[in-house]
């Protein structure tokens, strides 16, 4: 199992199985949730009763991997998971993935480490989901934003896929060696979509200020790659696109979309490696 760390404020000791739950030296409690992840969740982490995506867009973005829409970004992404830094003597590689969501990239991109591999994610509903798809790795419900459950410089890779992305967090925890792999959306993702759907569609990109902000951190950019693809949307697909990518879609725009039918649209995402800086 990953080895987490207690994330009561103030408290950074490591947490250990006790009976069925994780226990810390200081007496801080955690009980596994019946569906198989741990709830490291404080109370002042949380800005809503129920913090994260909300179920309709967990369930759209489910609904749109098994279409096998992220095939193509996973195979993108795959030689970078295999450069494994020189890991901690007598252990498998570490992974945190932040922003799991339902677990799809992580099984995909990590098959065979489950040891090694822990997925992180606000949503109560889609980590459940992922603990149910991949029972063997170490599932969280926890807000990144605040402070990852992982001691210093104990993680070999940290993976943000469209997720969150705490640069000086993310720094504390990796080993000299290690690396982050970072996927923001590109320029023209969605473009046709977004054009269509709403009085007119911008080309975004902001990987290069994502860079900026791990290089402030010591964290640097050591391979840039673009991944681009044209891909055909039925109605169902169109629907899942708009809920799981826009939180809040005016009811015009509702309209517009439910008009469409199919049509082909750009897939795009900036993708980065980035590792500490060298001395």
């Amino acid at each position: 199992m990953f080895e987490l760390r207690c994330t009561v404020r103030g408290c950074h000791e490591t947490l250990t199985r006790h009976d069925d739950g994780l226990r810390c030296s200081s007496g801080h409690h955690f009980d596994r949730a019946k569906a198989g992840y741990w709830s490291l969740l404080q109370p002042q982490d949380r800005k809503s009763l129920k913090p994260g995506d909300s179920d309709d867009a967990v369930l759209a973005r489910q609904s749109w991997l098994a279409r096998g829409h992220a095939a193509g970004l996973v195979n993108a992404l795959q030689p970078w998971t295999k450069l494994i830094p020189d890991p901690v003597t007598n252990r498998s590689p570490r992974t945190l993935d932040l922003g799991c969501g339902e677990g799809s990239f992580g099984l995909a991109l990590f098959p065979g480490e489950a040891d090694g591999y822990c997925g992180i994610d606000l949503s109560k509903r889609a980590i459940k989901l992922a603990a149910r798809r991949w029972p063997q790795a170490t599932w969280v419900c926890a807000n990144a934003d605040r402070q990852l459950p992982a001691a210093d410089q104990s993680v070999d890779r940290v993976i943000s896929l469209f997720g969150r992305r705490p640069v000086s967090e993310i720094k504390r925890v990796l080993t000299p060696t290690g690396i982050s792999i970072v996927a923001v959306p590109g320029a023209e993702d969605l473009i046709e979509l977004r054009e269509s759907v709403q009085s007119g569609g911008h080309h975004r990109s902001r990987w290069e200020l994502v860079a900026e902000e791990f290089s402030a951190a010591g964290l640097d950019l050591l391979e840039h790659r673009l991944w681009q693809e044209r891909i055909e949307l039925e109605p169902d697909a169109i629907a899942d696109a708009l809920a799981m990518t826009y939180r809040a879609v005016r009811h015009s725009e509702h309209a517009k979309a439910e008009s469409l039918v199919t049509m082909q649209v750009t897939l795009a995402a900036d993708l980065m490696l980035l590792g500490p800086r060298a001395c």
